[in-house]
C-alpha cells in the first residue's frame, strides 16, 4: 500500500514539475509573458468558463499588456498576441512568407470537409486562392447584385407586415437581417430561393442553429480546432462528425444532381464551382463563366464534391453572420446618434431621386457617407474580433532579440486595436467622420476589418455590397426612432460578435413623398 502511495505521489511530483516546466516557457526565453495564465487553458480560462467568447478573451489580454509581443498560453500550448499595430500590418504582408497559413485544423485527405478557403495551408491555399478570385469580380458581384436587391424587396416586405400603421415598434434587427443574410448566401451561392421570412424554419436557418450550439464541449471544440488542430484531428479520425459540414454536403449534392439531370445553368457561385469541377477553371470573362462547359475531353477534373461544400460551407458560414451584423450593427449606432442618421437618410433619398427612385449598383457604390458609415461599424465591430496565424518559420521580432519559434501560433486583437484609443480617438464613440480625408482622425496602420495581405478575406467587397443594400432598404421604407447612448453585450460563445440580447431598434413605416 505504501509502495502505491509512493508511485502517487511521485507522479503527481512529476506532473507538477513538468507543468511548471511547460508554463515557464516564455520565461526561459525572455519572452514578455501574459502571467494570469490557469493551468491548463491559459488566457482562455474565461471561454472554458462560458463568461467569454475566444475573440474577446484575446481582447481581455490585449488591455493587460503594453508590450509589442506578449506570451500567452493558448490551453496548454505557448502562443504569442501581438499587441503592435505597425508589426501586425509586417506580419500579415511583408514578413507574410513566415506566416502564411492560419494553423487551424485541416486535413485534406481523410476530411476534405475541412479543406476550405480558410483553413488551407501552403501550396494548397495559394492554388484555391487563385482559382476561386474570378468569382468576386465586379461582374460577378453585378450580377449577383439583383438577387439581393430581391432579397431586400422581401425583407422590406416582412416589415412592412409586422410594423403598425401608425407608430413605432421595437424590431430585433439581428434577427431580421440574418434571415435577409442567408437567403442572399442561399441564393448567390446555391442558387436556392429559401426565403427565411417566411419559412424561419428552413435547411439553411436550421445549419446556423446547428452551428450556435453553446455549451462546454463546443467552447473547448471551438477552440482545439482554432488553436491546437492536432487535437481536434485525433477527434475526427476517431469518429467525430461535422454536422454541419454533412448537412451541407447533402445540399450541394442534391442541387448539382438535380442541375446536371436538367441542365440548369445559374447565375450563382455554385455554377461557377461546378463549371471549375468540370473544365478545372474559372472564366475570368463574365459573358463564358455561367455557361456549362466540359473539357476538351469531356474528363471531369480533380475537385470532388466534397471539394466544393467546402468552400460553399466556409462562405456561407463567414457571409451570413457578418453580412447581417454589419447592417444591423449601423443601424443600431445610427439610432443613437441623429445627426449622422439624418445625413446617410438624405444621401439615401438623394441617390434615389437622381436614380428614377432605385439604387443601383454603380449608384451603391458613389455612396461616400454611407461607405464612412460601413467603414466606422466594421472599425468598433470588425467582423472577425481576432485574427491568427502560425508560424511557418523561425522570427526573430524586428528591434528586439526576440525570437517566435517555427510552429508557434499567433493570435491578433482587431477588436483590440480598432477599440484603442492610441490609433482611434474616442474609440467608444461611432464617428463615421473620423475615415474623411479632411478629419483622418484615426490611424491606418491599425485599420483592416477584413485582415490584411494574401490572406484578406476574399469576399470582402460581396459582403460590402449587401451590408450597404441592407442599409439603404430600411432607410429608404422606415423611419429609425433616435434612442439613447448604449453599448451592445456580446454572447460568451462563438468567434464572431454575437449581440446576445439582439440588435433592437424601434421602426416605424415611412410616407411616401407626394411628387
Amino acid at each position: 500500500m505504501f509502495s502505491i502511495l509512493l508511485l502517487v505521489a511521485s507522479l503527481l511530483t512529476l506532473a507538477w514539475f513538468y507543468l511548471k516546466h511547460h508554463y515557464d516557457y516564455w520565461q526561459r526565453r525572455g519572452m514578455p509573458v501574459y502571467e494570469p495564465s490557469g493551468i491548463p487553458f491559459g488566457c482562455l480560462d474565461s471561454v472554458w468558463r462560458q463568461e467569454r467568447s475566444m475573440g474577446l478573451a484575446i481582447h481581455d489580454v490585449y488591455l493587460r499588456t503594453k508590450e509589442k509581443v506578449v506570451g500567452i498560453y493558448l490551453l496548454f500550448r505557448p502562443g504569442v498576441l501581438i499587441r503592435d499595430a505597425a508589426l501586425v500590418r509586417r506580419v500579415l504582408t511583408q514578413d507574410f512568407a513566415s506566416f502564411h497559413d492560419r494553423g487551424v485544423y485541416v486535413d485534406e485527405t481523410n476530411d476534405p470537409l475541412s479543406a476550405n478557403l480558410f483553413s488551407l495551408q501552403g501550396q494548397s491555399w495559394r492554388s484555391m486562392r487563385h482559382m476561386l478570385s474570378p468569382c468576386f469580380t465586379s461582374g460577378k458581384l453585378k450580377a449577383m447584385y439583383s438577387t439581393s436587391e430581391d432579397i431586400g424587396d422581401k425583407m422590406v416586405s416582412h416589415l412592412q407586415k409586422v410594423l403598425p400603421e401608425e407608430g413605432s415598434q421595437e424590431v430585433d434587427l439581428k434577427k431580421v437581417m440574418q434571415n435577409y443574410a442567408v437567403d442572399i448566401i442561399a441564393s448567390t451561392i446555391f442558387g436556392l430561393d429559401v426565403n427565411s421570412f417566411d419559412h424561419p424554419d428552413n435547411k439553411f436557418n436550421n445549419l446556423v442553429a446547428i452551428a450556435r450550439k453553446n455549451n462546454r464541449f463546443t467552447a473547448l471544440f471551438g477552440m482545439m480546432i482554432f488553436l491546437v488542430p492536432s487535437i481536434a484531428q485525433f477527434l475526427f479520425k476517431v469518429g467525430l462528425k461535422n454536422p454541419v459540414g454533412l448537412a451541407m454536403l447533402e445540399i450541394v449534392k442534391e442541387t448539382i444532381e438535380h442541375r446536371e439531370k436538367h441542365g440548369i445553368v445559374r447565375k450563382d457561385m455554385l455554377q461557377l464551382l461546378m463549371n471549375f469541377r468540370n473544365t478545372g477553371k474559372i472564366e475570368e470573362n463574365d459573358e463564358k463563366c455561367f455557361s456549362i462547359q466540359k473539357s476538351p475531353e469531356g474528363h471531369i477534373k480533380a475537385i470532388s464534391l466534397e471539394a466544393i461544400t467546402a468552400q460553399a460551407f466556409i462562405f456561407y458560414i463567414a457571409g451570413q453572420e457578418t453580412t447581417g451584423s454589419t447592417a444591423a450593427f449601423t443601424i443600431y449606432e445610427l439610432a443613437q446618434y441623429p445627426e449622422h442618421l439624418k445625413r446617410l437618410q438624405a444621401e439615401v433619398d438623394e441617390t434615389l431621386a437622381k436614380n428614377d427612385g432605385k439604387i443601383t449598383y454603380d449608384a451603391l457604390h458613389k455612396m461616400e457617407f454611407l461607405e464612412l458609415c460601413v467603414q466606422e461599424t466594421l472599425r468598433k465591430y470588425p467582423g472577425l474580433p481576432m485574427l491568427n496565424r502560425e508560424c511557418t518559420q523561425d522570427y526573430t521580432v524586428p528591434e528586439t532579440n526576440h525570437v517566435i519559434p517555427k510552429g508557434t501560433p499567433i493570435v491578433i486583437s482587431l477588436y483590440g486595436l480598432h477599440r484603442d484609443e492610441e490609433f482611434f480617438p474616442n474609440p467608444e464613440t461611432y464617428d463615421p467622420n473620423r475615415f474623411t480625408e479632411e478629419s483622418h482622425n484615426y490611424n491606418p496602420t491599425a485599420f483592416m476589418p477584413f485582415g490584411e495581405g494574401p490572406r484578406i478575406c476574399i469576399a470582402q467587397r460581396m459582403g460590402r455590397m449587401n451590408s450597404k443594400l441592407a442599409i439603404i432598404k430600411i432607410l429608404q421604407n422606415f423611419n429609425v426612432e433616435v434612442m439613447s447612448k448604449r453599448e451592445l453585450e456580446f454572447e460568451t460563445h462563438g468567434i464572431a460578435l454575437m449581440p446576445k440580447h439582439g440588435v433592437k431598434v424601434r421602426l416605424s413605416k415611412r410616407i411616401p413623398k407626394m411628387a
